[in-house]
């Protein structure tokens, strides 16, 4: 999503970030996991059309990994070439002995690299706060813009989901609200092995309340809203299907684990071209009317179609995404005759 909207900055409590922010809504269509110790991985991740790639030293990296891991990313940020792409770590939670040397590690080895910090785990918003010191304690002993690199934060359990949008306010660096499937599965006893399938027995969607929860959480504070992973990575139809009701809801975009994943979240998360001529053509039409040579109207007609300034707003969500995703008009408006 490309739409402009006022940085929450001004009426979020701050921990030292600096008040020029970057902007925060990049585009999030496709968020690939790649294990943060695996540099066969992390070299074949830069060629894939992922929109967003996070190396990861959580869960994708055994304990022992974890050390060395941490100076492996380090090397293939700086030396790797992740044009096009938004960069993320994924460090450990807070409740283990790893993060605080994840982030220094990482952050003081390539920061002007680094776009993202995802923060997994998130129970509360003080977290997300501590995060964001520390940040900005690296950020200016090592010289870097402070500010500059944005936070993830992944709700993963009933507290956060409970606490989310507490958590969404807690930092203007805070970029995305992300759901993790699988232990929030776990944390409140969902009968299912099959992570983002529904679970057996229930007649609607098991997720519905929690994605509608992390999304409202997210467009209230003018972040992106991110859904987590589907595991069964060789099932492109079943990921499909799941990525779907994500992006009818109005999510950004969704975790994908293997390279099959890339193209369906990209399709799914972008407007088809129909919907997005339509869109950019409602923006036109909607210009004109209002202005001086249009009559200034504040309503007219598309065709069949009556619009106003609410259909203006529904069109910038569908033509921000579009230009987002690099999509090009194939259809033009004409100024109407008479």
């Amino acid at each position: 999503m490309t739409t402009a909207h006022p940085s929450p900055a001004t009426t979020l409590p701050t921990s030292g970030s600096a008040a020029h922010l970057p902007n925060r809504l990049r585009p999030r269509r496709s968020c690939l996991a790649v294990p943060g110790s695996n540099p066969r991985f992390l070299e074949k991740a830069q060629g894939l059309p992922a929109d967003q790639v996070f190396l990861d030293l959580e869960d994708a990296c055994a304990p022992l990994a974890k050390p060395e891991a941490r100076h492996t990313i380090v090397k293939f940020l700086n030396e790797g070439d992740w044009t096009g792409k938004t960069r993320v770590v994924r460090v450990n939670d807070w409740t283990t002995e790893w993060t605080y040397r994840d982030v220094v590690t990482v952050v003081e080895g390539a920061g002007p690299n680094l776009d993202c910090i995802m923060l997994p785990k998130v129970q509360d918003a003080q977290q997300v706060v501590a995060l964001d010191l520390l940040l900005t304690q690296i950020e200016k002993t090592m010289g870097f813009e402070v500010g500059r690199i944005g936070i993830e934060a992944q709700i993963e359990n009933a507290q956060g989901l409970n606490n989310v949008n507490e958590i969404a306010q807690a930092s203007p660096r805070t970029e995305t609200i992300i759901f993790g499937p699988a232990d929030f599965m776990a944390s409140i006893n969902m009968k299912s092995l099959v992570v983002g399938e529904q679970p057996p027995g229930y007649p609607a969607d098991a997720y519905h309340y929690i994605l509608m929860k992390i999304l409202m959480a997210a467009r209230a504070n003018n972040l992106q809203a991110i859904d987590g992973p589907y595991l069964q990575i060789r099932n492109v139809d079943g990921f499909r299907e799941v990525a779907g009701r994500a992006a009818a809801l109005g999510f950004d975009g969704k975790w994908v684990l293997h390279p099959g994943q890339v193209d369906a979240a990209n399709e799914v998360f972008s407007p088809s071209q129909e919907d997005y001529d339509h869109a950019e053509l409602i923006l036109d039409a909607y210009e004109y009317c209002t202005s001086e040579a249009g009559g200034k109207k504040g309503s007219a007609m598309l065709g069949d179609e009556m619009i106003d300034e609410a259909s203006r707003k529904m069109a910038l969500v569908v033509a921000g995404k579009g230009r987002a995703a690099g999509m090009r008009r194939t259809s033009k408006f004409e100024i109407p005759e008479g």
